[in-house]
């Protein structure tokens, strides 16, 4: 083999490497929703750019859930955003913001997706009470 040909292969085992680790391996970033209005609305706004950011999003069961998608590019994969539990599937078109509303009925985690299902994100519903007291089903946020 060539020194050429060397280094082409260990970028591509390196590229091969980061992307099983990103997709596979890499810690979500779990941001719980703020109240609103007293309580009577959980929100939390999603900036789409490469991926849901944050990607875990936290949530208590029987308040209902406002979700501010921004989506800040044009990629085609991001073009849609879906909960399958929920029966959610919206388009969000490229620089605006969409409103997805919904009030989650019993405690779980619920994965969502992009519509070409590349862009995965987690929404976690917690039981209600003291989040920082509260168990919670998934193991990365606390």
């Amino acid at each position: 083999m060539t020194t050429a040909q060397l280094v082409v292969t260990a970028l591509g085992v390196a590229a091969i490497v980061w992307v099983l680790w990103y997709f596979l391996f890499s810690r979500r970033l779990a941001v719980a929703a703020r109240l609103m209005r007293g309580g009577a609305v959980q929100e939390i706004a999603i900036t789409v750019k490469g991926g849901y950011s944050p990607d875990t999003i936290l949530v208590q069961v029987g308040t209902p859930v406002r979700l501010q998608f921004y989506r800040d590019e044009t990629a085609d994969c991001s073009e849609r955003v879906v909960f399958e539990h929920f029966g959610i599937d919206r388009m969000l078109p490229a620089f605006e913001t969409t409103t997805i509303e919904f009030t989650p009925d019993e405690p779980g985690e619920w994965p969502f997706r992009c519509g070409m299902s590349m862009l995965k994100g987690l929404l976690v519903v917690e039981p209600p009470g003291d989040r920082s007291s509260a168990p919670t089903p998934h193991g990365q946020h606390g």
